[in-house]
């Protein structure tokens, strides 16, 4: 196992560690453990670029530890009503749409390479942030301007459809590509 898949194991492991502060409203110590599983995120592609050792485990784990980290951070933090629920299940209905299109393209014999996209990532990224910015608020009160984070939260909204759209168009490309032969 090298380096980079290790750093995304750790963000794997650092899930329910988050999760657990979360719910126990610990907020500090998520804030830390979120920062810590969010820079393996940023580490672990870099590494495995820089070192040579991009692997299919790390090109599978790494978006499965991304939709964890962020699946049940914005699902615990709307159920603790420090993000709109409408927010988490936009971010939520669009892993699904992925997931189910995934699965409706190898149902059909398509292959699928996963590979993220410009605005796959900004999405992520954008939403990264926007769990680092409410959970931030949450610590630190008054740091965090209630109406900017109102303005994230519509950001990352309008990405994350954005992005959901982008992953349709390109798996309805696949299925035309594969139609044609």
């Amino acid at each position: 196992m090298n380096i980079p898949n290790l750093l995304t194991l750790l963000r794997i492991i650092l899930v329910p560690i988050v999760v657990i502060f979360l719910i126990q409203g610990s907020y500090g110590k998520a804030l830390i453990a979120f920062v810590a599983a969010a820079l393996t995120d940023a580490l672990d592609g870099f590494l495995a670029r820089a070192l040579g050792q991009q692997t299919t485990l790390g090109a599978y784990l790494d978006p499965i530890a991304d939709k964890a980290l962020l699946a049940s951070s914005f699902v615990t933090l709307s159920i603790l009503s420090i993000i709109p629920g409408w927010l988490t299940v936009i971010v939520i209905s669009r892993d699904m749409v992925i997931l189910l299109g995934i699965l409706v393209l190898s149902l059909m014999s398509i292959e699928v390479k996963i590979r993220p996209t410009a605005v796959s990532k900004v999405t992520t990224a954008m939403q990264l942030v926007t769990v680092l910015m409410a959970l931030t608020g949450r610590c630190f009160p008054g740091v965090v301007h209630e109406l900017w984070l109102t303005g994230l939260f519509f950001i990352t909204a309008v990405l994350t459809i954005i992005s959901g759209l982008d992953y349709m168009k390109r798996g309805q490309k696949l299925i035309n590509q594969a139609a044609e032969k």
